[in-house]
């Protein structure tokens, strides 16, 4: 089982500031797109609140699932739904939330090269700087031997399912103990009730 990682949980005020800081670079290096691109899942919203402030109505996404296990700094990414409108002769800019290993942004920079825009780039909102991939812009970089997993508010549920069942595997079945261990080893601080409802058997379907 992989061990249990060190975690940084992201509130929506320090969302706001990284958007708000994303944004601003963007525009004081003339780089306001015509056409916005998300990775789904994690671009989705970091996407939608650069549209919100860069005032673009234009919003595609594309899907590059990641194969690996949650809360690990590796796994391999695919490219599994591309494109579905044109982007030729259009400015894009391609948004994902974290450049981990940079491997997902780096599949989705290619596909969209190959669509024909006038211009590219590519932003997240976080950049590991140990990432192969360097994005154009970033609103923080996290240093290379500070590696963390950053639990976003939109993957809160699936990061604490993953990580309080290998806690709780660690602790034997213990809810408790498990839960010192996520504050503990990780410093990822939740309530036991949100550990509980995280870690509690899916209900059966009847038939």
């Amino acid at each position: 089982m992989p061990e249990l990682p060190r975690c940084r949980r992201a509130g929506w005020p320090e969302l706001d500031a990284w958007a708000d800081a994303l944004a601003e670079r963007i525009e004081v290096a003339d780089a306001v797109p015509q056409t916005l691109v998300a990775l789904t899942r994690g671009g989705w919203v970091p996407a939608r609140l650069l549209a919100d402030r860069l005032g673009i109505r234009r919003l595609l996404a594309l899907r590059v699932r990641h194969w690996g296990v949650t809360a690990t700094p590796d796994g391999s990414a695919e490219l599994t739904e591309g494109l579905r409108e044109p982007v030729r002769g259009e400015s894009v800019l391609v948004v994902d939330d974290i450049t981990d290993t940079g491997e997902s942004l780096r599949l989705a920079v290619e596909h969209v090269r190959a669509a024909g825009p006038s211009r590219l780039h590519s932003a997240a909102l976080l950049h590991i700087a140990r990432s192969a991939f360097v994005p154009d812009f970033f609103a923080e970089e996290i240093p290379r031997d500070g590696w963390v997993w950053v639990v976003f508010p939109w993957n809160f549920w699936e990061d604490l399912r993953a990580l309080g069942a290998r806690a709780l595997e660690e602790s034997h079945g213990d809810l408790g103990a498990a839960h010192a261990l996520l504050a503990e080893r990780c410093g990822l601080r939740v309530t036991l009730e949100e550990l509980r409802r995280a870690v509690a058997p899916a209900p059966a379907l009847g038939r």
